[in-house]
């Protein structure tokens, strides 16, 4: 059964519309002095909040070394899948020969990721880090959203390591290699 709502009839005021016009006439009186809010992007930017999470990115120490291992940590922990590595082995005698392996290839999809930082948490060898830029993200077609090694380590440029993490483990190895010589 249908329900009947009686609506009251308008006034003469409100069928002309008057009260609607002086009110819409009003908020805009209002906002045109107030202080102007737009900045003129790229030249102004706003200030980036603390704790922003931003692109991940691949770091490189300051030697110019690839701190990642290809331990897989950060893939397995993603949780919408983003992230993608190939691991690779080091060739013998090369400066990292120390290390285990280092990726092959290392791709992040920036359409899946979510930006949660569990990668960044999860990463025992301080390799991936979340930018506080978010300018770098921009792109045309979904391949331009699919982050390679190169260009991660590109936007992550060099970190500096506190723990000297490398260099210990390159003196370990060393000193590994000259006690067992003796």
């Amino acid at each position: 059964m249908a329900k009947v709502v009686e609506r009251k009839p308008l006034s003469f005021l409100e069928k002309t519309y008057i009260p609607q016009i002086v009110g819409g006439l009003t908020i805009t009186l209002k906002n045109v002095f107030r202080p102007k809010v737009t900045l003129q992007y790229p030249e102004e930017r706003p200030p980036i909040p603390q704790g922003y999470r931003g692109i991940p990115a691949l770091v490189k120490d300051p030697h110019g070394r690839e701190k990642c291992v290809s331990c897989q940590l950060c893939e397995f922990v993603c949780p919408p899948k983003a992230i993608r590595i190939t691991p690779g082995e080091i060739a013998e005698g090369s400066e990292n020969e120390h290390v285990e392996k280092a990726p092959e290839d290392f791709e992040i999809n920036m359409l899946r990721c979510i930006y949660c930082g569990l990668c960044q948490e999860v990463c025992p060898e301080e390799a991936i880090f979340l930018q506080g830029d978010f300018n770098s993200l921009v792109g045309t077609t979904r391949e331009e959203f699919v982050n390679h090694k190169d260009k991660l380590y590109e936007l992550g440029g060099t970190r500096p390591d506190e723990h000297y993490k490398w260099d210990k483990k390159k003196e370990a190895a060393e000193q590994a290699a000259a006690g067992g010589h003796h």
